[in-house]
């Protein structure tokens, strides 16, 4: 029997498939290209403006969209607090089974359930930190803060990210800091105050209660309304920093740089199980895509940060996206949504469960 034509034709297939896989190789290497188009493309059609930072670690191929710039983080400050709290635990030996007693001056306004619990309750700093990140709970979030010491913690903060991170406060100092746009006094409020303001449908609703609330007139105002108070705000450069600064951050966590590997595990899990996220990145991945990350809204402003694949770090991916001066926050969901989508055709997302 003459076996030649049948090796022939073995070997043909065997070449054909190596050709296909270094075909698909070449193109699995070369996503940036596209992706950044893409991404370019999705900027151009929303209303607002995207700051976008992408970059897989393994082979260091990376895409970037306006950063150049610093952009408001909102609540994806969390994860820095989180590591903070972390590292005292392993350098220090703090307890975080230790408990802190909410107060009635602990309750901030947002997402959350800690705000519908009667004072005296008594949680331990993992709790409040589990509740943080994944309920982005900022009444869980300014209780750690105070009890790390706010000044304490932004010297930490600063050794992790030596450059390009503005002073982090407490999510309670942000409504003092941008209301006192609209003036001054704003500093006779209580908590209490802006948990009331926050319940106005509308932001010139929100806006009439801060006068009244300051018996002030829209006269004797600076700013005069939400936004532009907020916008004034913004640029002073508090909770604000440089995408690529936070994805070196994360970069160093997924790698085991940061903490050991039973907190590295614990708060990669923390940021796979978020509440708040499902109509952002997360909307347009498939289901069981592995996206560890953090959300962040503030008025006209959000973000969302974190890393794809993160149980294996050379495929990890860090997407630090952020979002700026649009009409409505279901736009910058769409835009969202529009790169999660991309990420996933440019080949990005890994193995799905």
């Amino acid at each position: 029997m003459n076996l030649q034509p049948i090796f022939s034709q073995a070997g043909a297939a065997l070449l054909a498939l190596f050709v296909l896989s270094l075909g698909s190789v070449a193109q699995a290497d070369d996503w940036s290209p596209t992706l950044q188009k893409e991404i370019e493309r999705i900027d151009r059609t929303f209303s607002g403006d995207l700051g976008v930072y992408i970059r897989h670690l393994g082979t260091g191929q990376k895409v970037s969209h306006n950063i150049d710039q610093d952009w408001y983080l909102a609540s994806t400050v969390k994860i820095p607090l989180a590591i903070v709290l972390m590292q005292r635990a392993e350098n220090e030996g703090l307890d975080l089974e230790q408990k802190l007693t909410l107060r009635a001056a602990d309750y901030v306004d947002g997402t959350g359930d800690l705000l519908w619990v009667d004072p005296g309750a008594r949680y331990s700093l993992e709790e409040l930190n589990r509740r943080s990140i994944v309920d982005s709970d900022s009444t869980a979030t300014d209780m750690l803060i105070r009890f790390l010491g706010e000044k304490s913690f932004g010297e930490d903060v600063a050794r992790l990210v030596p450059e390009g991170l503005g002073r982090i406060t407490t999510i309670l100092q942000v409504r003092y800091d941008a209301y006192r746009e609209v003036h001054p006094s704003v500093s006779v409020l209580t908590n209490r105050d802006f948990i009331d303001l926050k319940t106005a449908r509308t932001y010139q609703a929100r806006y009439d209660m801060l006068l009244e609330k300051l018996n002030i007139t829209a006269r004797e105002a600076e700013a005069k309304g939400v936004r532009e108070a907020f916008e004034r705000y913004y640029q002073r450069g508090i909770n604000s920093g440089s995408l690529e600064a936070f994805g070196a951050l994360l970069e160093q966590l997924v790698r085991g740089e940061l903490l050991n590997d039973a907190h590295t595990d614990q708060l990669l899990g923390y940021l796979s199980e978020i509440t708040t996220g499902d109509h952002r990145i997360a909307g347009g991945l498939p289901a069981g895509t592995h996206f560890a990350h953090k959300t962040g809204t503030q008025v006209a402003r959000s973000c969302d940060i974190g890393l794809l694949n993160p149980q294996v770090p050379d495929e990890a991916v860090i997407v630090a996206v952020c979002a700026r001066d649009y009409a409505a926050l279901s736009e910058a969901e769409r835009a969202y949504q529009a790169i999660g989508k991309a990420l996933h055709e440019s080949g990005l997302t890994g193995t799905v469960d």
